[in-house]
């Protein structure tokens, strides 16, 4: 018998050891895309807010956190004022500065409608978180509300706008608080105007 039939009548060799697998394993989250330097960590936004409204407040910081866990970090943000009242129906003017790390400051004016039960006053004091604003000229446009994005803890309520990619975050204290169905939307402008439209 040649070796070539021996080998041909030998039993296949015995497949290598395998462990078990291991138990079922929730997949780890993807990796948070490294901060950019022209973003804004949460101490320094949690600072501004506390420096703008004038208090420390973990109502604050809790609304930052929120808003940073959903959408990550933003490239600018606007503080300001605005003016509102609505019970079923009503306006919104504001204005504020909008603040970048690398494009400078930008004074800037925003108007809308306010639908839904709203309750709130008027000359409250805004902080407005930016996301993914690509230039500062970029924030003149329309935004929309996003359904379900109301949270509100002490003392402190935020909403979200979005427009082109664009995500505005508005966070209001006090009297400036306005919460519920609210479905407007918020015009910003380079100048200050009363027409909301």
């Amino acid at each position: 018998m040649t070796a070539s039939v021996a080998a041909q009548q030998a039993p296949p060799p015995a497949p290598p050891y395998q462990a078990a697998p291991p138990p079922y394993q929730q997949p780890a989250p993807p990796p948070r895309p490294a901060p950019s330097p022209d973003s804004f960590n949460p101490e320094e936004l949690v600072n501004a807010g506390h420096r703008f409204f004038g208090n420390v407040s973990r109502g604050l910081a809790s609304v930052i956190e929120r808003a940073v866990s959903q959408w990550g970090l933003p490239n600018g943000y606007i503080l300001g004022e605005e003016g509102a009242g609505a019970f079923v129906a009503g306006l919104r003017y504001g204005e504020g500065t909008l603040y970048t790390k690398n494009a400078g400051d930008l004074r800037v004016y925003w108007q809308g409608p306010s639908l839904g039960f709203d309750w709130g006053g008027d000359g409250a004091r805004t902080m407005t978180l930016v996301y993914n604003l690509p230039a500062t000229s970029a924030i003149y446009q329309r935004f929309v509300g996003i359904d379900g994005s109301a949270y509100i803890v002490g003392g402190f309520g935020m909403t979200a706008l979005t427009a082109n990619n664009i995500v505005l975050v508005p966070i209001r204290s006090g009297i400036g608080l306005r919460l519920g169905a609210n479905v407007g939307y918020l015009k910003f402008t380079p100048s200050a105007t009363w027409n909301p439209f």
